[in-house]
């Protein structure tokens, strides 16, 4: 436990064989009271190597979407009874040896949600990141925090870290079908925001492997919207 408190790390994967090992090695085991890897339908070794490194494994019997897989770790944090969940990449662009960092502001200062944010003072960034994504990233949490009514410097990073208590509010349905892809973490931040729960973002490290390692799963314009679909369907009060 990590400041007496019950800490799931969670991670979600699709065929990311040579990167997952090194995530679940990265991961601070003396904090981590759980590792788990929702695995979304591999058909390469990813599952057995993260088992091999510690985690415990569910594997989704065909491709659902990040959103889903994601949604299916949650539900396994409250079953569990988490006090929090951190979530990070199965595609080691995070760096775990940060948690510490995403946890204190939770089991210090009462936050309810901690950002990571390589955009903050102290943050960075590089490797192989595409030209795009450098544009999409600075965009994207200016046109959320416009609807949000905040001003935020990062929006689209999974390295986060929530009290699992939150999960438990109705007024977040993260079960909607829509959100089984990249909607359901834009979806989650940006209702954490508008029902005013305590949230803040801390400095973090993300660097993109290299391009022989495996890019992006994200599709060009499909998955593009996906992440800036919630922001109109919540900001506008579209759906709930």
């Amino acid at each position: 436990m990590y400041k007496n408190l019950k800490i799931m790390v969670l991670t979600c994967a699709y065929n990311e064989e040579p990167k997952i090992g090194d995530v679940i090695k990265r991961i601070p085991k003396d904090l981590a009271d759980e590792i788990l890897l929702v695995d979304d339908g591999s058909t390469d070794r990813t599952p057995e190597i993260a088992r091999a490194g510690g985690a415990r494994v569910i594997t989704l019997d065909k491709v659902y979407g990040v959103g889903y897989a994601c949604r299916i770790g949650y539900e396994e944090a409250r079953k569990g009874n988490f006090d929090i969940v951190v979530t990070v990449a199965g595609n080691n662009k995070d760096t775990p040896e940060e948690i510490p960092q995403m946890l204190d502001p939770i089991c210090d200062e009462g936050y309810d949600f901690v950002m990571g944010s390589r955009f903050l003072n102290g943050g960075q960034y590089g490797g192989d990141m595409q030209i795009y994504r450098k544009f999409a990233t600075r965009l994207h949490p200016w046109l959320l925090g416009f609807f949000c009514g905040r001003k935020i410097t990062e929006s689209t990073n999974g390295f986060r870290a929530l009290k699992v208590s939150v999960l438990a509010d109705e007024r977040i349905k993260l079960h909607q079908k829509w959100l089984d892809h990249y909607e359901l973490e834009v979806y989650l931040l940006m209702k954490i925001f508008m029902l005013k729960y305590k949230a803040t973002e801390v400095p973090c490290t993300k660097i993109y492997p290299q391009r022989k390692l495996g890019r992006t799963k994200m599709r060009p314009v499909v998955d593009w919207w996906r992440i800036l679909r919630p922001i109109f369907m919540i900001g506008l009060r579209l759906v709930d």
